[in-house]
């Protein structure tokens, strides 16, 4: 549950893929896109899907990432938790079916 709350968030920003210029800056009247505050252009966005990744490339070298830094540890971990859960939870019901078989040949 925590791995699709993290994607979700990770995601939700505006939906973030439909259009990721908007989330990295300003759109000028001419239609150029502007760091806030600065007097960077915007050069390329990347934007990956899993983890969900979008990177602005500014005139100025730096980089910027939008979605929150949180997202892609959280949506790690709770793909690791899901991972052990249902692992515990085989492991725990073949012992039960070999208890109740070793029970049924007992009587």
């Amino acid at each position: 549950m925590a791995a699709i709350a993290a994607y979700g968030a990770g995601t939700v920003y505006g939906l973030a893929f439909t259009n990721p210029l908007d989330l990295c800056g300003d759109k000028t009247g001419d239609g150029v896109y502007m760091d806030a505050g600065r007097d960077y252009r915007l050069t390329s966005v990347s934007v990956d899907s899993f983890p969900p990744s979008i990177t602005c490339h500014w005139t100025s070298g730096h980089s910027t990432e939008v979605v929150w830094f949180w997202a892609s540890p959280l949506l790690y971990a709770g793909l690791a938790c899901s991972a052990v859960c249902t692992a515990l939870l085989l492991i725990n019901r073949s012992k039960y079916r070999k208890a109740s078989r070793d029970n049924r040949l007992d009587a």
